[in-house]
């Protein structure tokens, strides 16, 4: 499998459901649109469907939730743009609290669910970055 080389850090960190799913999607795609950067987002798209990111990887999303993570994995192919880096933006205020108390995140229980959206999505860049540097 093409995507198997090309399979990023956090995935390789994951689950292997959540490898699966990525290469999968990913497969797909290229074979639809071509290698490139349109195939990466649709195959993230298709994982942010069931997991999602916490820390250095990716996680099934907590009892047993499925649906897109941000508006642009509910697009069937995303454009480039802003999206919610593997946060389930759409899942409630309390399960993002509880994110953000397992990544231990000051300050959390005043913070608007945006405000935890981008608190996780930088604790989720530092703990990447981190886990890069082993």
């Amino acid at each position: 499998m093409p995507a198997r080389e090309e399979l990023p850090s956090t995935l390789r960190r994951s689950p292997k459901e959540a490898q699966e799913t990525w290469i999968k999607a990913h497969d797909s795609a290229v074979q639809e649109y071509g290698e490139g950067a349109r195939s990466h987002r649709t195959a993230y798209s298709a994982l942010k469907h069931s997991f999602e990111k916490i820390g250095d990887h990716w996680e099934r999303k907590a009892g047993g939730r499925r649906g897109p993570s941000d508006k642009q994995a509910r697009k069937s192919t995303p454009a480039p743009g802003r999206t919610a880096e593997g946060v389930d933006a759409s899942a409630p205020r309390e399960h993002l609290y509880a994110t953000a108390q397992r990544l231990d995140i000051t300050g959390r229980s005043r913070m608007s669910k945006k405000e935890l959206v981008d608190a996780i999505k930088k604790a989720n860049r530092k703990a990447t970055s981190k886990a890069r540097s082993r």
